[in-house]
């Protein structure tokens, strides 16, 4: 699918945000290896560490169908300015799609892409834990 596309997904999933208390909506899609599209959108709460962020969500949501290798994340906030996974996001996209891409947009159509490694440096992961 080509990147156009995928950016009105984006930007439909993001119009979709519960962000009754930030006023801040973010948008996710996630890219499995085989091609699936998962999205996600941030839904809060007012107790606000139950709050989830949009690539959470969009995770969570291709976990939870089984997939297990991602390719590409696709992050749009409604901000004239790149939107980079949260502190939280990075600790689980590392764990379960470490080599994925990052493609942040703006809303009009610019974009940066980094590996997600490059956001998250000498990660915590489960190779430091014991067996």
């Amino acid at each position: 699918m080509n990147e156009k596309k995928i950016f009105e997904i984006l930007k439909n999933t993001r119009d979709r945000a519960l962000a009754n208390y930030s006023h801040f909506k973010v948008g996710a899609v996630i890219i499995s290896e085989d091609e699936k599209i998962f999205t996600g959108h941030n839904i809060e709460s007012s107790s606000y560490g139950l709050t989830v962020c949009a690539e959470r969500v969009a995770l969570f949501k291709a976990l939870s169908e089984g997939i297990r290798k991602f390719k590409k994340i696709y992050i749009l906030a409604e901000d004239n300015d790149f939107c980079p996974p949260c502190g939280a996001c990075r600790q689980l996209l590392i764990e379960y799609a470490p080599d994925i891409e990052v493609i942040l947009f703006t809303d009009d159509m610019k974009r940066k892409q980094i590996k997600l490694k490059e956001l998250l440096p000498l990660a915590f992961t489960k190779n430091r834990l014991p067996e």
